[in-house]
């Protein structure tokens, strides 16, 4: 029987999954392929189903049935299931002029139900909720214990957005990460047929007529309708098979249900596999069903040549290609290991070659013990190619010669220690009894079995009973036996050494791979535990050459990239691999593997991998094997691609400690000069209030003043003011950097904004022509009118600045799509090529030395206040010469004016 020991692994995340799990409530989502199948009505009237049996989840009480918000969208019979159901009081907020409804997610804590009902996962809350999203107010309630229900639709998945977009032309915006939508614990499927949901969107039952008209032109077409209820149904099965393999890695595996289409084709080392492995992949495709290859190790295939190994390899790979999912199974036998495999996987149907008549007809072959083991279990031959071909193919392999030796080598090791064995027991025979002398040599017999394998243990099994009749046994120095009870001995000795020698040959097979997946798993555990205190990029490639040199026998070398998507220089210990640049660079970039074993350059003497981390590609990792067959199995690959992976992570992880002392930093050095900025400027502002009025009181003193002390005194006065200016920005910085400004927002024409910046900044402009270019039909914008006439007001002194005297200037207006553009042109030089973003930086300057006055906050304080509005402003060359600053304004909803109200006509009565 195949052994039914439970993967340690697999205890381990199941014991990981159960305590993340515990005191956590259970979630039930109603799920449907468009709005109109009836969710929110199915989900109601579970619960008042739930309510009237008297008990809520887990035994409470059905007043703990709380509805935390539900949409009926005006539908009576979604409406009549509310009444006798507890509902939570939704808290009101302001949005664009209106009060609107909202999930009260503190009351619904303080409440703590047994089970709330909230409809739509995948709504958008307000501002001034929580959590930006409604299935975030539903993790927060599981994570408190308390139970939930539910509704969601297909377009609503993250996975398939763009898949629902391609089919309706429709892109839906508010969505759900699979995550949420595959760690709930039950999903309730409502499904309803395309021509009932347009029978019923005719009727009114899901919008309005005007509304049901424009639904059907657009998203409620038949064909759409029929390709979402596919993808739901296809989704909601993807997950119930998730939760069956789960549900099969729990303990022993059960027998296969063959509930879906799914192959399983064991490979050997066999030259003409290939067909069976090909007629899978045929009938794969033609089932459209997922398929397996898998290879089982087993003590006999180790001692086969090197040339039958990679023969397996081979085809592993070419399944690999092929779509299959790949394994390398070790095991005593194959049919154990197969079968095994198949219950883990739930593949009920194998395919194997048929195999030729053997030599021993009494042996069974292996589909009969596959169907002794798993009766359950459907098992088709295919037919081998004819012996001549197979001969041929054969043939034609590159053979390698074998990796331990000659293979006479362990039977001629199985006859020197029976010999051995017979010398030491001819010294003790004196000694020793005839039983005592049996115990030597079946001692014999376990070391050739710990030492050579099963065939050698069988040869010194047979050995040691002939050794003992020659030497031992009366007469001595001849076969023949006088006493017939020697003859029992001898067979009990045959049997017992034959056991013994098979037990031990499969106990030591046993624990040489459990001692490989030892040594891997302590290896990457050290690697881990190593890279975890690691503080420099080369740290990181000193290490993972360490491993790769001991678990490969590899040279390697590691390019990481920098910021700007280019390979820096390599990094390694020891000597470095063959390096091409142009082969890394094509990895880095296709995010792909190049290479021996890989489909892109597979006669190259290195190996290039990827190293793919959470958010990016982080460099590209190089190795040269001694041995390239070191990195074809299966089993290598993946623990290569798991080094790559731990490298890239702690490339990654570099990076944001970088990321985050930089702002760090960068956050202290803003608080210290915002403080002094602060203070400096309340500081000043009193002298130079001060300076201004002794510098206008000059020409009203007596006697006055005149000549070139008068100029002197208007000199100091705009040398003032323009101060005070500069003190003012640098308050204004720092006040808006604080979060200390409020906006008094409200629906502004942009006109009157406009007109209002050109005439505070006439005295600016010196006499300069403004064209403006506002269209009539330019929609209110939703702003706090003083702080844009600000932005407006630095944008126009800042092109007087920069630009020749005299030179016109151009302001206009457009509306683009969701927002409202106004943007100033100037004939000047243009803006300083590259450094177009830098400028909105504080203290940044057009030219770094210049006559021209200030400091460089006026586009930083434009910025800071476009962007408190939810807009932005950039600049950029024009290209017929000069420079275009474009402030962007989201462009809102005004609320409807109130409709005039008549007077009532002469005679007539209220």
């Amino acid at each position: 029987m195949p052994e039914q020991r439970p993967d340690p692994d697999q205890l381990l995340a199941q014991v990981q999954e159960a305590s993340g799990r515990a005191g956590r409530g259970r979630l039930k989502i109603f799920f449907g392929a468009c709005a109109g199948v009836g969710k929110t009505y199915a989900m109601l009237s579970a619960a008042r189903a739930l309510a009237g049996a008297g008990t809520g989840p887990a035994g409470a009480a059905s007043g703990d049935i709380l509805i935390g918000i539900v949409e009926t969208h005006g539908r009576a019979e979604t409406g009549a299931l509310l009444p006798g159901l507890a509902r939570l009081p939704a808290q009101r907020l302001s949005y664009k002029g209106s009060e609107l409804a909202e999930f009260d997610l503190d009351a619904a804590l303080a409440r703590r139900p047994a089970l709330i009902l909230v409809d739509e996962l995948a709504h958008s809350n307000l501002a001034g909720c929580r959590h930006p999203k409604r299935w975030q107010d539903v993790e927060e309630l599981l994570a408190a214990g308390i139970d939930v229900w539910t509704t969601m639709n297909v377009q609503h998945l993250e996975s398939l957005n763009d898949i629902v977009g391609g089919i309706t032309g429709i892109r839906v915006w508010e969505t759900v990460p699979d995550r949420v939508f595959d760690a709930a614990d039950e999903v309730v499927i409502v499904d309803l047929p395309p021509d009932d949901l347009l029978q019923r969107l005719k009727e009114g039952r899901i919008y309005l007529p005007r509304q049901a008209e424009q639904a059907v032109r657009n998203f409620f077409r038949k064909g759409n309708l029929i390709a979402l209820r596919e993808l739901a149904l296809r989704r909601t099965a993807d997950r119930v098979d998730s939760q069956m393999q789960r549900y099969r890695q729990r303990g022993a595996p059960p027998p296969a249900y063959g509930n879906r289409e799914a192959l399983l084709v064991c490979l050997g080392t066999a030259g003409d596999d290939d067909k069976t492995l090909r007629s899978a992949a045929r009938l794969a495709a033609q089932l459209d069903a997922p398929w397996h290859a898998v290879h089982v190790e087993t003590p006999a295939v180790q001692r086969q040549p090197q040339a039958a190994r990679e023969r397996a390899l081979r085809l592993l790979r070419l399944a690999q290609e092929m779509g299959a999912e790949t394994a390398t199974l070790a095991g005593q036998d194959v049919a154990e290991a197969v079968v095994k495999y198949a219950r883990q996987h739930n593949l009920a149907r194998l395919l194997i070659g048929r195999r030729r008549r053997r030599l021993q007809p009494w042996r069974r072959g292996l589909a009969e013990r596959i169907g002794e083991l798993g009766a359950e279990l459907d098992v088709m031959q295919i037919a081998r190619p004819p012996r001549r071909h197979a001969a041929d193919l054969l043939r034609n392999e590159v053979r390698a010669p074998a990796a331990n030796g000659p293979r006479w080598r362990p039977y001629a090791l199985s006859a020197a220690a029976c010999g051995l064995a017979a010398l030491l027991a001819g010294l003790l025979f004196p000694v020793f009894e005839l039983p005592n002398i049996v115990m030597l040599f079946l001692l014999a017999v376990v070391g050739v079995a710990l030492r050579c394998g099963r065939g050698p243990a069988v040869l010194a099994a047979f050995l040691s009973v002939a050794a003992f009749d020659f030497f031992f046994v009366q007469p001595r120095l001849s076969f023949n036996v006088s006493d017939f009870q020697y003859l029992v001995t001898f067979g009990v000795m045959l049997v017992v050494g034959l056991v013994i020698g098979q037990l031990t040959a499969r106990l030591s097979f046993q624990a040489h791979v459990a001692q490989e997946g030892e040594n891997r798993m302590r290896a990457l555990y050290e690697m881990s535990r190593s890279l975890s205190a690691a503080l420099l990029p080369e740290q990181v490639a000193e290490i993972g050459g360490r491993f790769l040199a001991a678990e490969f026998d590899a040279r390697s070398a590691l390019l990481v990239a920098d910021d700007q998507d280019a390979l820096q220089a390599p990094l390694g210990a020891g000597e470095p691999p063959e390096l091409d640049a142009a082969i890394a660079h094509w990895c880095y970039q296709r995010q792909s593997a190049a290479g021996p074993g890989t489909d892109t350059l597979p006669a190259g003497a290195t190996l290039y991998l990827p190293l793919r981390a959470s958010m990016r590609v982080r460099g590209v990792l190089a190795l040269q094997a001694q041995d390239a067959v070191r990195l074809a199995t299966p089993e290598q690959r993946r623990l290569l691609e798991t080094c790559a992976s731990l490298l890239a992570l702690s490339l990654e992880r570099l990076h944001y400690i970088e990321v985050a002392q930089g702002t760090t930093l960068q956050m202290e050095s803003e608080r210290l000069r915002n403080s002094l900025l602060a203070a400096i400027s309340h500081d000043l502002r009193t002298p130079l209030a001060s300076l201004v009025g002794l510098a206008e009181a000059l020409p009203l003193a007596r006697p006055p003043v005149a000549g070139q002390a008068l100029e002197i005194a208007d000199a100091i006065r705009d040398s003032a003011l323009r101060m005070n200016a500069l003190v003012a920005n640098l308050l204004d910085m720092a006040r808006l950097e604080a979060g200390a400004v409020q906006l008094n927002r409200q629906w502004q024409p942009l006109e009157e904004v406009v007109g209002s910046a050109l005439a505070a900044a006439r005295p600016a402009l010196a006499g300069r022509s403004v064209s403006v270019a506002l269209p009539d039909a330019l929609p209110l914008v939703y702003i706090d009118a003083v702080l844009i006439e600000r932005v407006l007001v630095n944008v126009l002194e800042n092109a007087a600045k920069y630009t020749p005297a005299g030179t016109p200037l151009e302001l206009a207006a457009a509306v683009a799509g969701d927002s409202v553009l106004l943007w100033l042109d100037d004939h000047g030089p243009g803006l300083p090529p590259g450094r177009e973003e830098a400028l909105f930086n504080k203290f940044e300057r057009g030219a770094r030395e210049s006559a021209t006055s200030g400091v460089g906050l006026g586009l930083a304080i434009c910025r800071a206040i476009a962007r408190a509005h939810g807009g932005d402003i950039s600049g950029a060359s024009r290209a017929q010469g000069g420079a275009r600053f474009t402030l962007r304004l989201p462009r809102g909803e005004p609320p409807a004016l109130a409709a005039p109200v008549e007077a009532d006509e002469p005679g007539s009565t209220a």
